[in-house]
């Protein structure tokens, strides 16, 4: 007899938790998989997708930042402009592409960055820039301020708030009629969310290209798995600290990106990991609303995640 979450679910705290279009028999198969079968390509995956495995946090830091800084450079050298969807999450790739940038002399000029998403109360209004929580902050201490002269202009910084957010589209779409290319930069949350464009947004819309098409949310709320999962990556274990909504970018840019550069650093020592079972359903679910990244492998681009993620996905207790 198994005893597991399937078979103990129905009548728990649990059984209305999980998003409502997950097939948790599904995901169960696919996280059973042999570890070495993680890079196998699913028949959906775009041909120009790689998932490339990381043997530490400092291989996975350098390899991400430097396909960063990598597309900063090609663009600048085809004299294009390059518009760059960016997270707050994973952040160690930041320094490695500073580095990079500043190791080549290039000058930023010609990036127009637009931060992905931003915490919000129930009315859109976020943090202050400056506050220790604050995204455009960590932004500026990571990316921005460290390039120093080479830096990316001010006016070409974009940040996730009410007032801003419903532009980035049209700002985007004036960046590739010059020329130049969109490439998101991503990692996958614990709800397999991309941004904070959450699984069980799924629910409200008729068809896929209506949910394809939607290009940013206000005010969005979160999924509790989210808040768990920041709690314990940006907030020190304190979930009371986390806000349960965030505005966000949506499907109707993401994934009009010319290419993805996505990341899996979810490794938390002793053997401990968060994001294995997500970057297992992102690869090896069919693309579905209700697994948001299960569209990414359909873009080109690159998934750099640590090896440790690969598995078994058995337990060991800790």
């Amino acid at each position: 007899m198994s005893i597991n979450l399937i078979s103990t679910l129905k009548g728990s705290l649990l059984e209305s938790y999980f998003p409502e279009g997950w097939d948790l028999k599904a995901i169960e198969r696919v996280c059973s998989r042999k570890p070495e079968t993680l890079v196998k390509p699913e028949r959906w995956w775009n041909k120009q997708f790689a998932p490339v495995p990381c043997e530490s946090l400092a291989d996975f830091d350098v390899m991400m930042g430097h396909e960063i800084a990598l597309e900063i450079l090609s663009a600048k050298m085809s004299e294009e402009p390059i518009a760059f969807i960016l997270p707050v999450g994973p952040m160690g790739m930041y320094k490695w592409a500073v580095y990079f940038l500043q190791q080549w002399n290039v000058d930023c000029s010609h990036v127009h960055g637009f931060n992905m998403d931003e915490w919000s109360d129930a009315k859109g209004n976020t943090l202050p820039a400056k506050d220790s929580g604050a995204f455009q902050n960590a932004m500026e201490q990571a990316f921005y301020g460290p390039l120093g002269k080479l830096t990316v202009p001010p006016a070409q910084r974009h940040y996730a708030t009410k007032a801003e957010l419903p532009k980035f589209g049209k700002q985007i779409a004036a960046v590739r009629d010059k020329g130049g290319k969109l490439v998101t930069v991503f990692g996958i949350g614990r709800a397999c969310h991309i941004a904070f464009w959450e699984p069980h947004f799924a629910a409200e819309y008729d068809s896929l290209d209506d949910w394809k098409a939607e290009e940013f949310r206000i005010a969005a709320n979160l999924h509790p798995m989210t808040i768990e999962q920041n709690a314990i990556t940006s907030f020190k274990s304190r979930t009371t600290l986390v806000p349960c909504r965030a505005n966000t970018v949506g499907p109707g840019l993401f994934l009009q990106s010319d290419k993805i550069i996505g990341g899996c650093d979810g490794a938390l020592g002793r053997g401990m990991t968060w994001q294995g079972m997500s970057l297992w359903m992102t690869l090896h679910l069919k693309p579905t609303p209700w697994v948001p990244s299960t569209f990414m492998p359909t873009l080109p681009g690159k998934l750099f995640y640590l090896k440790e993620l690969e598995g078994p996905l058995e337990a060991d207790c800790n």
